[in-house]
Formats: C-alpha cells, sequence, structure tokens
C-alpha cells in the first residue's frame, strides 16, 4: 500500500516541491553563515592584540553576550551590521534561483511529458495516421495509466477504422455481384438472347432475394451498433422455444441430411430467461443455418439447453471439420470470407448472433470440440 501511495503522481510531485523548498532554505542558511563567518574573521583581524585576548576570553567562558562584548563589538566594529547578512541573502538568492528554476523544469518536464506525447498522437491521429503511440515515461503512475487507456483507445480506432474499410469493400463486393447478375441478365432478355421464362424469372428471383437478405442483415447490425434495436423481451422458458423453433426448421434439417440431437433439460429444471422470442428464434436460425452450410458434411446437428449455475446455456455443435485457425480468433467478425468467394448466405451470420446476444444481456463463445466440429455456446441470465 505505501509503494502504490508513493508511486502517485501527485505525491512525487509535491515531494519534489519539498525538498526544493529545503534545499533553497538550506543554501540561504549556509550563505548567511559563511558571510557572518567572513565578516566576523575581518572584524576579529581588525582588533588589537590585548582585545582579541579579551575577547577570546569571553568567547571561552561563553559571556559574548555580556556587557563587556558589547562593549567591544560598538567600540571596533565599523560599518553597517546587516551588510553581510544582505550579501549572504543576495548570493543565497543567486545560487537558489538556478537550483529551483532547473528543478522547477526537470519536475514539469516529467508531469508533462506523458501530456505532451499525447498531444502529438493526437494531433497524427486527427489527421487519420493510427501508427504512432504516446509514450508514458519512466514512471508507473496516473499518468502512465492514462496513457496506456489512451493507446488502446487508438487500438480500438484503428481497429474499426481497419474493419470499416474491409467492411465497405465487401459489402461492395456482394452488392455489386448479384448486380451485375441481374442487369447481364435483364439485358439479355431485352435483347432476346435469353427467353423470359419461369426458369429464368425464378433465377433473378433467387438474386434479389439474395439482396434482400443482405440488406436486412446490415440493417439488424446498424441498429444493433447504434444500439437501437427494438427489443420486445418477456419471460419465456428457453427449453419450449428452441424445441418450437427446430419444429418449425425440421424439413430444412432433413432435406439437407443432417440429423438433428436435441437434448433438452430435465423436469424442475426450467431455463426461464427474460428476453426477445423473436430475437432468440434468429439467434438459433443463424446458427443452424451455419451448420447446415458449413458442417453439413459431419451429418450431425447438436442442439443442446440446459441450466448451469445463474444461467440458462444454448449449444449448437457439429461433426463437421470445425472453424479454421484464423476464423477461431475472431469467429464473429463480418464478412469473414475472401472477396470473390461465392457462398450461401450474406457473411453476417455469426455477427448478428453476436449483436443479438450481447443486446439482450447475454454472451457467445465458439470452440473446436476435441472429436471434431464446432460448438456455439449461448448463455444467458436466468430469470429471478
Amino acid at each position: 500500500m505505501q509503494g502504490s501511495f508513493f508511486s502517485r503522481v501527485w505525491v512525487r510531485f509535491g515531494l519534489c516541491i519539498a525538498a526544493t523548498v529545503l534545499a533553497t532554505m538550506a543554501l540561504l542558511t549556509v550563505s548567511v553563515m559563511l558571510f557572518s563567518e567572513v565578516q566576523y574573521r575581518d572584524f576579529y583581524r581588525s582588533l588589537p592584540t590585548d582585545v582579541q585576548r579579551e575577547l577570546d576570553d569571553l568567547r571561552e567562558r561563553d559571556m559574548e553576550d555580556s556587557p563587556r562584548a558589547m562593549e567591544i563589538y560598538g567600540r571596533y566594529w565599523h560599518g553597517d551590521l546587516l551588510f553581510g547578512e544582505k550579501w549572504s541573502l543576495v548570493v543565497g538568492l543567486v545560487v537558489c534561483l538556478p537550483v529551483g528554476l532547473i528543478v522547477g523544469f526537470w519536475v514539469s518536464r516529467i508531469v508533462t511529458q506523458p501530456l505532451a506525447s499525447m498531444a502529438e498522437v493526437a494531433s497524427h491521429v486527427a489527421l487519420g495516421d493510427f501508427s504512432v503511440r504516446a509514450q508514458p515515461g519512466r514512471y508507473h503512475d496516473e499518468m502512465a495509466d492514462m496513457v496506456r487507456h489512451f493507446n488502446q483507445m487508438i487500438d480500438s480506432l484503428e481497429r474499426m477504422a481497419k474493419e470499416q474499410r474491409a467492411s465497405a469493400a465487401s459489402i461492395s463486393h456482394e452488392l455489386r455481384t448479384p448486380l451485375t447478375v441481374l442487369r447481364a441478365r435483364l439485358h439479355a432478355i431485352c435483347d432476346g438472347v435469353i427467353e423470359a421464362d419461369a426458369a429464368e424469372s425464378r433465377a433473378l428471383l433467387e438474386q434479389v432475394e439474395y439482396l434482400g437478405r443482405l440488406v436486412g442483415d446490415l440493417h439488424t447490425l446498424a441498429m444493433a451498433d447504434a444500439g437501437q434495436l427494438s427489443l420486445e423481451t418477456r419471460t419465456v422458458d428457453l427449453a419450449d422455444l428452441v424445441r418450437d423453433a427446430l419444429a418449425g426448421h425440421a424439413h430444412r434439417i432433413e432435406d439437407h441430411g443432417v440429423a438433428l440431437e436435441l437434448r433438452l433439460p430435465r423436469e424442475g429444471d426450467e431455463p426461464c430467461v427474460v428476453l426477445d422470442p423473436d430475437r432468440m428464434r434468429q439467434i438459433l436460425f443463424n446458427l443452424v443455418e451455419n451448420v447446415l452450410r458449413h458442417a453439413r458434411a459431419g451429418g450431425r446437428l447438436g442442439v443442446e439447453v440446459a441450466v448451469q449455475g445463474p444461467h440458462a446455456v444454448l449449444r449448437v455443435s457439429d461433426a463437421g471439420p470445425g472453424l479454421p485457425a484464423r476464423l477461431l480468433e475472431r469467429p464473429f467478425e463480418r464478412f469473414p470470407h475472401e472477396p470473390g468467394r461465392r457462398r450461401e448466405g450474406s457473411g453476417l451470420g455469426l455477427s448478428i448472433v453476436k449483436a443479438l446476444v450481447q443486446r439482450q444481456g447475454g454472451e457467445v463463445r465458439v470452440e473446436n470440440l476435441p472429436q471434431g466440429g464446432a460448438c456455439f455456446t449461448v448463455a444467458f441470465p436466468l430469470a429471478a
């Protein structure tokens, strides 16, 4: 506790100022004493020999303030009695002023160096340069903590800027591909190259539906980022909600040739949570669709609802190849696939899962299972 107290910048600053004042007072005291000693020696040498012996005798008997001593001083002392003190003060000030200035500049540099570094870095960041970082200095105090948080803020800004540029590039690509297909085929229909039959209309409709899903997903993420995502929460039994949602999704799961393994808690352990049922269904469908698109080769879709401590937990797992190492580091980033790679979905499904879970006070994580496949775990606090 003592170390942490003396590591505070205001404590060190106060101690430095106090040390400077004490050093100045010491210098003044020493200068006064030196000048007094020099002046006394000059006075002593000017005395006659017998008076010197008499004064020495008085000093030995500790009678320097006796009437006889005062008589000697008054008779033989010439000049201003305060002359020495005045010059000692002048010399003391001449010596102390540079010392005080040097110490003051040194202390102010220690205190303001992190601030100056932050100001310089802020000017670079204002111009869009995120490559520079502030230096905390050699002390570990509140200023160093502030500089560290400042650098973390720049890291976040740099990461957000990169994500925005990557998202803009991915969005433009995702929109350009179906629009290019639509434009080309519509031109072909207008020129009579392609017949506008039912099959062609269905192909064009698929492109339009893909665009609609992409725009809808982007709108959901934008509303979640702005904190304006509409929620109609109420207390629901998570097990019943998951059972009913999967029942309505059973045909799509069967069409992909995937076997559903559903595990629900036993009676008496109802996982009641406060959330938006529609948003919860969207979370479940996105996780299931992720399995159907990427891990259907495993042939298994595991869905489990359980109560663990103060949380209701939903697990969606598969027996596929699992997530690659690159995606496992940041599984919920937007548009994780490389531009130009055509695939089902918009590339925003897992990002929407994370946004919806966090918006409702839950947590989500993913891990690769030892036996193969990936497992997404969503946890919500149990209702009081």
